[in-house]
């Protein structure tokens, strides 16, 4: 029963850099802790390089409030997301591992519903859907939805990333047993090529049916993450790679390499209303 879960049974990874506000940075560390029904055993904070004064200011705070729960890593420069999740993997204690943006805000059912599903089910990744707001975070604009078992999963992962990676709870034993996260990425692609490995190797995956977790938008950050000639690139780099390790078949390439490149030198305003149709699913 979840009344009788040990919260000393999950780590979550969370990383931080200096462009993140240290207000939105306070804000999902409250979704973490003060909110929670079930609260985690220990906190794995990846300071990715040199931070500014006020994100030093709040996680002094929090390191006073939580004490040993807060381990903090601090990397003498930035190494970039993949990278800074690898290194975090490595230093929890838990088997399970929930990770958590510094922006986004976990809904206070979480960690209880996910480790409902560990309990209940054989899994190794289990996701939820995602929530998205522009400034006030009670007004939800869209959501990211994914499918709920493994066949669909896997159809959907030929296309998509299969899994809202921040809301994710995964076994740390799974994503060492695939090589953990690629240090090669720095923009965002290594939860998806996590995902893509660790389907290959067999993992068995899982998405709650609902919204745990609502994530910040801000002003074009979505346009800015995902468009453009340079996004569009990597976007061919990365599905090649998904291609030679066996992940795509030659079809599904060429439709994603096709698909993807376009999509990303569209002007913002239409590739906007792309991300808004896909994310009706």
């Amino acid at each position: 029963m979840i009344g009788e879960i040990n919260r000393m049974e999950f780590s979550v990874l969370i990383s931080v850099y200096y462009k993140e506000n240290a207000k939105h940075f306070n804000r999902a560390m409250r979704s973490i802790w003060d909110d929670q029904t079930v609260k985690p055993g220990e906190i794995i904070l990846v300071e990715d390089g040199p931070l500014t004064d006020k994100l030093y200011e709040v996680i002094s705070e929090w390191k006073d409030r939580l004490g040993i729960v807060l381990n903090v890593v601090s990397l003498e420069s930035n190494v970039g997301i993949g990278c800074a999740k690898n290194i975090g993997v490595e230093k929890c204690t838990k088997e399970l591992i929930a990770v958590m943006d510094s922006d986004d805000i976990s809904l206070s059912r979480r960690f209880e519903m996910q480790l409902q599903v560990f309990e209940s089910k054989n899994v190794d990744v289990c996701g939820a859907w995602v929530g998205e707001f522009y400034h006030n975070e009670n007004k939800i604009v869209s959501y990211r939805r994914v499918p709920e078992k493994q066949v669909d999963i896997i159809k959907f992962s030929k296309s998509r990333s299969p899994v809202n990676h921040p809301v994710s709870m995964y076994r740390k034993t799974a994503v060492l047993s695939i090589g953990n996260y690629s240090k090669d990425y720095r923009f965002g692609e290594e939860d998806y090529d996590l995902w893509a490995r660790m389907i290959l190797n067999g993992a068995i995956f899982y998405n709650i049916q609902e919204a745990l977790l609502n994530m910040r938008m801000g002003n074009g950050q979505l346009e800015d993450r995902r468009g453009g000639l340079d996004n569009a690139v990597r976007e061919v780099v990365v599905q090649k790679e998904f291609y030679m390790m066996g992940f795509l078949n030659l079809f599904e390439f060429i439709r994603n390499v096709i698909i993807g490149f376009i999509a990303r030198i569209l002007p913002k305003a239409l590739l906007k209303i792309v991300f808004r149709v896909i994310r009706k699913y």
